[in-house]
């Protein structure tokens, strides 16, 4: 089969799964459907999700929901300041063996040795065990002593963090913050929205939660998302708005240098191609769009460029940067190209 074909069925295949997903959370989780959105995104593309908000916005619910409605097998690290990296990957234990009489090493297997990982307030852990996890979620496996040990696929990591508490905190660094596909905001819910979680959840209520997909269905739809055909255009399009960010290039805007201290690498490239291609299926296309791209683009460039003091002095975010960046790269085809100040990325 050809990167330019997909199978007759697969778009209506990964939307319906898209769909019966958000039936089923909908039933425990109000709103929050751009972030279910996301986290789905996530999925199909084989990427991990680093989720921030404040207590008590259902970031966790959200997960755990999300594990019930798919066939697989789920963990909850609550990270802490006393977890070691062993108490996540395993560690080797001496025991005797019944049947020899002879003591020997066996490989007890941690909580990442899971389909679903929810890293719960993963800022509260030191750096050594947060680095464990991380090269789990790179390398889908996991050495201890000389014996590497390979994870379960699909591997699916999200991990939550609080954003005002900072005492007693190890903020992730922008560099491990790369291997997460998507930082994604989770907010206040609407007025309507939090009236019917106050009425929903102070009452006695049954959520009855049916499975929508099992492994085997998530690795095949995987492999699916990344046959979607995309257009020179549509690459084109994202590697302008990622190569804008770098505030060394020649291309960036004078906003970018003036706000930005370092911007996106490649792997935000990647990440906004396969987003893109995933997102596309969910809403039934077989092709990728610029607005697919525009889309993710917070999501995916939020954790990947750092703001300097002059931004932060002014209040500006990286939202703030994003959001103007896509308003100043067209994203018609032949503005595109013709635009003088992006023909150096085209002619490089």
């Amino acid at each position: 089969m050809s990167e330019t074909s997909l199978p007759e069925d697969s778009i209506e295949r990964l939307s319906k799964a898209y769909r019966d997903v958000c039936e089923q959370m909908q039933q425990v989780i109000v709103g929050q459907q751009d972030v279910i959105e996301q986290l789905m995104i996530a999925l199909f593309s084989r990427g991990h999700v680093l989720l921030e908000g404040v207590p008590g916005l259902a970031k966790t619910l959200m997960i755990s929901t999300l594990s019930r409605c798919l066939s697989l097998s789920f963990s909850r690290i609550q990270f802490t300041p006393d977890l070691m990296p062993a108490d996540i990957t395993g560690t080797d234990v001496l025991q005797e063996n019944k049947e020899t009489g002879k003591r020997e090493f066996r490989f007890l297997h941690g909580p990442l040795f899971h389909n679903m990982v929810l890293a719960d307030e993963i800022n509260r852990t030191p750096p050594k065990t947060q680095a464990a996890l991380l090269e789990a979620m790179q390398e889908h496996h996991i050495s201890v002593g000389q014996t590497q040990h390979v994870l379960n696929d699909p591997f699916f990591v999200m991990a939550t963090q609080n954003p005002i508490e900072q005492e007693g905190t190890y903020p992730l660094p922008e560099a491990q913050q790369d291997r997460f596909m998507f930082k994604v905001f989770v907010d206040y819910p609407s007025f309507q929205e939090e009236k019917s979680i106050a009425k929903a959840t102070t009452g006695i209520q049954e959520n009855m939660i049916k499975e929508v997909l099992d492994a085997d269905e998530i690795i095949e739809l995987q492999r699916v998302v990344r046959q979607v055909p995309i257009s020179d255009h549509v690459v084109e399009y994202t590697l302008a708005l990622v190569r804008q960010t770098r505030i060394r290039e020649d291309v960036a805007p004078d906003f970018v240098k003036q706000w930005l201290s370092w911007g996106a690498g490649p792997r935000a490239v990647q990440y906004l191609i396969l987003g893109a291609k995933t997102r596309a299926l969910l809403y039934g296309r077989s092709h990728v769009s610029t607005e697919d791209i525009a889309a993710l683009a917070k999501p995916v460039l939020r954790h990947r460029i750092v703001t300097n003091f002059t931004a932060e002095s002014e209040g500006i975010t990286t939202d703030d940067v994003i959001e103007r960046l896509l308003q100043e790269t067209p994203s018609k085809e032949g503005e595109l190209s013709r635009d003088p100040r992006l023909k150096k990325i085209f002619a490089a």
